[in-house]
């Protein structure tokens, strides 16, 4: 057996998750007939939770992280970093 402790990389876990937690918030507004792209950006730009519908848990899914590290991240994969 292998006594190696593991290393995670926290911002590579974190930025991942705040993708899925983007698809997942994505689909569900979609789901529902909104224009997903508009309603992100709209919740991003006033931080307005109704933005982003509560189906599938969307809105609990999205308040989870700062609206920062969201920008942040949609940043790094629109500049391929």
């Amino acid at each position: 057996m292998d006594k190696k402790t593991m290393c995670y990389d926290r911002p590579v876990i974190v930025n991942q998750a705040i993708r899925n937690m983007l698809d997942c918030v994505y689909d569900a507004l979609e789901k529902g007939g909104y224009n997903a792209l508009d309603q992100i950006v709209g919740y991003i730009l006033s931080g307005e939770p109704a933005y982003i519908t509560g189906a599938d848990g969307a809105r609990n899914m999205i308040r989870h992280y700062d609206r920062d590290d969201i920008v942040s991240e949609l940043l790094k994969s629109y500049l391929g970093k």
